[in-house]
């Protein structure tokens, strides 16, 4: 249900606003990647405007995702060492039960086989 309202209250509008930019922009706008000499019809493309905007936002949507996920890579790394040590720690009270002779039914899940 929840799902259902925001694809109407964002999803919609949003489509809308889209397609009224990409109307009002059909103009085919150059775009010159030569910036010494921004004549040179080998590095000028040309395309409507509404199509260099889409290429923009693109652009921005993977360049923050990409600076997120290097940004929460100290937070990975952190949680494979605490996964490391709850496996190790697991690990040594099966031991410890096993040594003791005090093996019950209960934490069976947790042993691991090494």
């Amino acid at each position: 249900m929840l799902r259902r309202i925001l694809y109407v209250l964002i999803l919609i509008p949003l489509a809308i606003m889209l397609i009224a930019l990409m109307v009002a922009n059909r103009r085919s706008v150059p775009l010159s990647i030569d910036v010494f000499n921004p004549g040179n019809p080998a590095l000028t493309y040309e395309a409507p405007l509404f199509v260099w905007l889409f290429c923009a936002a693109a652009i921005g949507i993977v360049a923050g995702g990409v600076g997120a996920w290097l940004a929460q890579g100290k937070h990975r790394k952190q949680e494979r060492s605490y996964k490391r040590e709850a496996q190790k720690l697991r690990y040594e009270v099966e031991e410890t039960k096993r040594k003791a002779g005090t093996d019950d039914t209960a934490g069976n899940s947790l042993v691991l086989q090494r």
